[in-house]
């Protein structure tokens, strides 16, 4: 895997990535990460490198190091900035499923006037598609919207890492979110991606407003939740 070569320190992006993975049941609970040989030879670094990207997730409580039996994946939740509600992909995970993602493209686009990445971002603006697979299936569509100016910075990597840890690598602080819900027909395009039974039928559409300390939106974003394969669940504790 090729990691980007910004000032962010390499065992930093590999740390993301590999907390990314836990979080998303790659990794799952009370199993072993893969060993530091196979790791150094899948990013192509050096062992003190991975050493140090392993040592910052037993810091946060994520893995304990056993000697001589690997280390071990202990906790596979986030304590996140942007709610007190327990992120629906770690509901997912904790109930046994298992998440992962695929990049299916990362391009400046020309905005359309009188849509919405037009109302934020004017003319121009960068989009990252994705699609996530719950348990191997097509699950989510998502279409990222974010500053043109962000699209100098390899977002190539978002195919291994989390999209609100690479804006952070990019000096980006989001401070608000909103999110809204609504039932809607899916697009020709993403029906297709989903691979709904039935074209005709609403699925869940998320959207979401992130914003910085300025009052700007940094990201604008619209998934496509198959809710037929799975509901949305919303939880936290009383």
């Amino acid at each position: 895997m090729t990691l980007s070569r910004n000032k962010r320190p390499l065992y930093l992006q590999i740390k993301n990535i590999l907390k990314d993975r836990i979080l998303h049941g790659v990794y799952p609970l009370d199993t072993n990460i893969p060993s530091e040989p196979r790791l150094e030879e899948e990013f192509g670094v050096s062992k003190i490198t991975v050493r140090n990207a392993v040592k910052e997730l037993v810091q946060e409580g994520y893995l304990e190091p056993s000697s001589g039996r690997g280390t071990r994946v202990v906790r596979n939740t986030a304590t996140t900035k942007r709610s007190t509600w327990q992120r629906f992909t770690e509901v997912l995970v904790e109930e046994g499923h298992r998440m992962r993602k695929r990049l299916l493209g990362a391009k400046t686009i020309h905005c359309v006037e009188g849509t919405e990445p037009y109302r934020r971002f004017g003319p121009e603006c960068l989009c990252v598609e994705r699609l996530y697979f719950l348990d191997d299936v097509p699950y989510i569509h998502y279409f990222h919207y974010l500053p043109s100016r962000l699209a100098n910075a390899e977002p190539s990597i978002l195919d291994a890492q989390s999209l609100y840890e690479w804006l952070e690598e990019q000096d980006v602080a989001l401070v608000t979110f909103r999110d809204e819900f609504a039932a809607a027909f899916a697009p020709a395009d993403v029906a297709a991606t989903l691979a709904l039974e039935d074209v005709r039928a609403p699925v869940l559409k998320r959207l979401r407003y992130a914003v910085d300390a300025s009052g700007q939106t940094v990201e604008y974003s619209e998934g496509y939740y198959n809710t037929a394969l799975q509901h949305y669940i919303v939880k936290s504790d009383a």
